[in-house]
């Protein structure tokens, strides 16, 4: 979307401020992109960091942006039709998981090369699916033990059984060898002990679609919540001004060029096969990357001790302050963008009258 943060992430600088605000054992955890990652959390471990582990944020409604080929090599060749793009994430041209939701109806069909060289490479593309976003997790070092940090500072440890998962009793049972039986006794399986109720937390969530559950099994393994919807994006904001042009799209189902606001001819098509009109509108919160707010609120609970203050340095359009205060914690955000943080302010505030403590916006 030409944003920068497609390309680069935060200055060491920053991350050293963040350093500094953090009481010792304070954690930090950030998103990046999957191809900016590693600049990510080399950035933080330069500012003083400790890299503790990566989370990932799985998702099953990522949109493929990959260059066909074949067709490439069928327009190197003066073919001006530009073709289809390879079906990979849906059979229907919008990545929306429910099939009534989609903004078009035009089935995505496989693009048939014309020349001998485009054949050659049928099928190929140049980027993958994505289904996954990273969030490098640090944590600012101390130099007493955790037992002496977590009663001095109150921060260093994690809130396990806070975010764990499902409603099962695990079991933990250790095997033979023991000093029941002397250390090379028979194979004993012995109870230790009933862990409470719910799985350990992993390092891994996710949106709970059909195909993550595919490949991951139960979705009481690991958190899951759905991407953010419309009532999640738009909490607070239903009396703000909708932003953004509307456009009526048309597509050809022949080789896929669209005509804008339906007038006009698009493709170079002899016969153009019109699909049916839709449209993409303005909205209130015309934040492109939305975070969904249960999504937040766990990792809020995750790393933030009872009455503490998470701060949110990129805060966007607030979904992280929304997290905290849902949680019952303090929240502090900065946010250069002045339509932004009108948003952030009015989600905040909806999240906050849910809660009920007060909040003083500065």
């Amino acid at each position: 979307m030409g944003k920068r943060w497609d390309y680069d992430v935060p200055s060491t600088e920053i991350w050293a401020e963040c350093l500094r605000v953090l009481k010792p054992g304070g954690y930090l955890l950030a998103f990046a992109g999957t191809r900016t990652q590693h600049r990510m959390a080399v950035r933080i471990e330069d500012a003083g960091f400790e890299i503790r582990d990566m989370l990932a944020w799985m998702y099953g409604s990522g949109f493929p942006k990959s260059h066909n080929v074949s067709c490439a090599i069928d327009k190197s060749f003066g073919h001006p039709n530009r073709g289809r793009a390879i079906p990979t994430a849906s059979t229907y041209q919008a990545s929306d998981v429910n099939k009534e939701n989609k903004l078009t109806s035009n089935e995505v069909t496989p693009y048939e090369p014309l020349t001998d060289e485009a054949k050659n490479w049928q099928g190929w593309g140049t980027a993958l699916k994505p289904a996954m976003e990273p969030i490098t997790m640090a944590r600012k070092p101390f130099k007493a033990t955790v037992a002496q940090n977590v009663q001095e500072w109150g921060t260093g440890a994690i809130n396990i059984d806070g975010c764990r998962i499902g409603e099962e009793v695990t079991i933990t049972v250790r095997n033979g060898n023991s000093g029941i039986n002397g250390r090379y006794g028979k194979d004993t399986r012995v109870l230790v002990k009933e862990n409470p109720i719910g799985r350990f937390p992993a390092n891994v969530m996710h949106d709970g679609s059909a195909e993550i559950l595919q490949g991951m099994g139960e979705a009481a393994r690991f958190f899951y919540t759905p991407k953010a919807c419309k009532d999640d994006r738009d909490d607070g904001c239903e009396m703000m001004e909708a932003r953004g042009r509307t456009f009526a799209f048309q597509r050809c189902s022949i080789c896929g060029k669209q005509k804008v606001n339906v007038q006009g001819s698009a493709c170079q098509c002899i016969d153009p096969q019109w699909g049916d009109a839709f449209e993409y509108s303005p909205r209130q919160n015309f934040h492109p990357t939305v975070k969904p707010t249960d999504l937040m609120r766990y990792l809020c609970r995750m790393v933030t001790p009872t009455g503490g203050i998470v701060l949110d340095p990129f805060t966007g359009s607030g979904s992280t302050g929304r997290g905290a205060v849902l949680e019952g914690f303090r929240f502090i955000g900065c946010e250069m963008d002045a339509d932004y943080i009108e948003i952030a302010k009015a989600r905040i505030l909806a999240a906050e009258k849910a809660y009920q403590p007060c909040l003083i916006f500065d």
